[in-house]
């Protein structure tokens, strides 16, 4: 039975931000900073088999595309990286890419990431604050500049880089090639209304992503049956002992969250590992202050 408030990892990215808040107020030490990792608070705990981050752009992202498990395990990794993202900031015009313009032969392919041409080849889109976009393993993409975006992952680093706008970083074109899905991808997410306070956002063998916005005051548990995420996009709370505000984020395990939701209400990102649990919260109580 585990409650924790998550520590964070800062990382410093070419495409990152001078300024990161009001996310986080992580020392930046003249770095642009371009993810938060979110990580259990005991160095020493069980590794959690998803990884919870916020991306912060000022340029594009390489072109890029993560193995599934079958591919990942076949090159001594413990598992593949299927990803989903929720956009939580977006400048206008602010664009993601996520699979390609017309399907490709493994030679097209690998000519297009040599010359750089695949940069006009992926399917740019623009989005805006509130969307989310679920990345399959297997999907080449990218996300553009301009963007502040709540990703929710299984746990791997594994990533092959296409293309990289030539800012000389390694690139992985053989096994890019060998675990991608050469085509189009459908962008599109349709989110549902699970209840009044409950917004389903994605869901899949390894994950659920929801949204949860709780009214001013109100009082709240959160049934952690499986490992737990809560990141904190609105607003604060009281979560057991710990007071949340804007960036910060939970960590659950087998436990109950008790949540008490501040006077502005709390809008929060919810990820848990497996599919969707119908009963995950229930209301305790209403209160109103004078």
């Amino acid at each position: 039975m585990t409650i924790e408030l998550a520590r964070t990892q800062t990382l410093s990215k070419p495409w990152g931000v001078a300024d990161p808040r009001p996310w986080s107020s992580a020392d930046r030490d003249g770095n642009t900073i371009g993810e938060v990792w979110y990580e259990r608070s005991a160095p020493a705990a069980p590794v959690p088999s998803l990884l919870l981050k916020l991306l912060f752009t000022s340029e594009s992202l390489s072109i890029q595309v993560h193995p599934d498990d079958a591919y990942a395990q076949s090159i001594g990794l413990p598992n593949g990286k299927t990803e989903a993202w929720y956009v939580l900031r977006a400048a206008p015009d602010a664009k993601v890419a996520l699979g390609l313009k017309r399907r490709l032969t493994s030679q097209k392919l690998r000519d297009a990431a040599d010359d750089g041409s695949i940069a006009d080849i992926v399917l740019w889109r623009t989005v805006r604050a509130g969307d989310t976009i679920f990345v399959a393993a297997g999907t080449i993409h990218a996300i553009g500049a301009g963007l502040v975006i709540a990703e929710i992952q299984q746990r791997s680093d594994a990533t092959f880089r296409l293309f990289d706008h030539g800012r000389g970083r390694e690139l992985h074109i053989d096994s890019a090639i060998a675990v991608a899905d050469a085509g189009p991808s459908d962008l599109r997410v349709t989110s549902s209304r699970l209840t009044d306070s409950r917004t389903l956002l994605a869901s899949n063998a390894y994950f659920t992503f929801e949204k949860v916005e709780l009214a001013p005051n109100s009082t709240w548990h959160l049934d952690a049956k499986r490992e737990t995420w809560l990141l904190v996009v609105d607003g604060s709370a009281r979560a057991d002992s710990f007071d949340l505000a804007m960036g910060d984020a939970v960590f659950a395990q087998l436990d109950r969250i008790d949540i008490h939701a501040g006077n502005v209400g709390l809008a929060a990102l919810v990820s848990y590992t497996g599919g969707l649990i119908p009963d995950l919260m229930a209301t305790t109580e209403m209160e109103t202050t004078q």
